[in-house]
């Protein structure tokens, strides 16, 4: 059974950092895409980041270009998000996503893309 659990959310000021972690679980993940989405109230599920698990290109959602990056640590299973330079408008909850897919796919921005999920973090910027 695969598992995504997400962790490293919190309240952070205007202009700092934050790291999330996604854990996975259940199956080798040599050939998926992991991505990380987001969702505010009263919004649709935004796309943030995604990247190969095996390496290759990053997909960078248009408003987190140059503030937020995206690694893995294969060894641990995990792959991370770092969020720098974060605004009130980042306010959300972050969820983790895996889909057998490439990066490069049409399908990798995209929420009905991905098959598996984690429960969400909430994530809060604000003074």
């Amino acid at each position: 059974q695969v598992q995504l659990v997400e962790s490293g959310g919190g309240l952070v000021q205007p202009g700092g950092s934050l790291r999330l972690s996604c854990a996975a679980s259940g199956r080798t993940f040599s050939s998926y895409t992991m991505g990380w989405f987001r969702q505010a109230p009263g919004k649709e599920r935004e796309f943030v980041l995604a990247i190969n698990w095996s390496g290759g290109s990053t997909r960078y959602g248009d408003s987190v270009k140059g503030r937020f990056t995206i690694s893995r640590d294969n060894a641990k299973n995990t792959w991370y998000l770092q969020m720098n330079s974060l605004k009130p408008e980042d306010t959300a909850v972050y969820y983790c996503a895996a889909a057998r897919i490439n990066s490069e796919s049409y399908y990798a921005t995209k929420a009905f893309g991905y098959d598996y999920w984690g429960q969400g973090t909430q994530v809060t910027v604000s003074s």
